[in-house]
């Protein structure tokens, strides 16, 4: 990792003499002496004096051959260090985890898995819930995670991912905990009528667009965009408001000030594990472990944006 001229000079210090240097490098005396002295050119300074004896270092060249050992060791622990974590990249599975897509679903299925796949380890990658970022969080794959976890009816997610199903979630209503609804057991759109309901913009999952279609229907209900994605401030809007806010079922313990009420009505919404376009074989033989579990574990298999029955699975584990 050194200069190579610094290299030369280490080798010459410690031969004492150039023609003993050159056997050692397999190099010709005029090409070591050519380095060296380039290299005292580069530097401006004199490293070596030549003597009938050989050469010997000056104090300029003493302090440099004692600096540059120095760096020579830890260049090496630097390059040992570099290759260890290389070998344990190559063995680790990244996962990230938010506290709206826990990596938990997918530690379930990597206790009835991981047999398979000896010597490897799970690194939990935390990440922000953020509509303006999730994005690039999506991009990170197969950079920053091998695998996410999440809800995933979006386009746009699609477009940057690939999707592994595991299963659906049903959409469900939150309100704060002393609105007028939150005793009830189950909400019907007639309980909504005067309600302002929070829900995603239209457009980028057609999973909601019906939901949006449904409510539609019902003029008494005022519908209030929300950023395309969740966050927690949607959830802090709610709370704050008295708003109805469309949410999932796996979303009730997010905001503990909110509770999550069923609605009659059948709008589930596909979730699964999010990995990078062109993944790693170690990826596809976790997808290929996961999907020979029995049907209890949730495998749905493979969905990408181009799937055209992508946006009507409705398989429930």
């Amino acid at each position: 990792m050194l200069n190579p001229n610094l290299k030369t000079f280490l080798c010459v210090a410690d031969c004492g003499s150039f023609n003993r240097a050159a056997e050692k490098l397999f190099l010709s005396p005029p090409s070591v002496m050519k380095q060296i002295n380039a290299l005292e050119k580069h530097l401006e300074l004199k490293l070596l004096e030549r003597t009938s004896q050989g050469i010997r270092l000056t104090a300029a060249g003493q302090v440099l051959y004692r600096r540059t050992r120095l760096l020579e060791e830890e260049a090496a622990k630097a390059l040992s260090e570099a290759r260890q974590e290389s070998e344990r990249a190559e063995t680790t599975f990244c996962i990230g985890s938010s506290l709206l897509n826990p990596c938990k679903p997918f530690m379930d299925l990597w206790y009835r898995v991981n047999q398979r796949f000896p010597g490897y380890k799970l690194h939990i990658v935390p990440f922000e819930d953020d509509h303006q970022g999730i994005l690039s969080e999506i991009s990170a794959l197969g950079k920053k995670f091998d695998f996410l976890v999440g809800v995933c009816n979006s386009r746009q997610w699609l477009d940057r991912c690939n999707f592994y199903q595991l299963g659906t979630y049903q959409h469900c209503c939150a309100v704060a905990r002393d609105h007028p609804l939150a005793r009830r057991e189950r909400l019907t759109m007639e309980d909504l009528y005067g309600q302002t309901l929070m829900m995603v913009k239209k457009g980028d999952s057609n999973v909601v667009d019906r939901i949006r279609e449904e409510v539609s229907r019902h003029p008494q209900i005022k519908i209030e965009d929300t950023p395309q994605f969740y966050d927690m401030e949607v959830f802090n809007r709610c709370a704050r408001t008295g708003n109805v806010m469309v949410t999932l079922e796996c979303w009730r313990d997010v905001h503990p000030a909110l509770v999550t009420l069923p609605v009659a009505w059948d709008h589930p919404i596909p979730y699964g594990l999010l990995y990078a376009k062109e993944p790693p074989t170690d990826i596809l033989e976790f997808l290929e472990a996961v999907g020979q579990l029995e049907p209890s574990a949730g495998a749905a298999g493979r969905i990408t944006a181009g799937d055209e029955n992508f946006f009507e699975i409705r398989r429930k584990v």
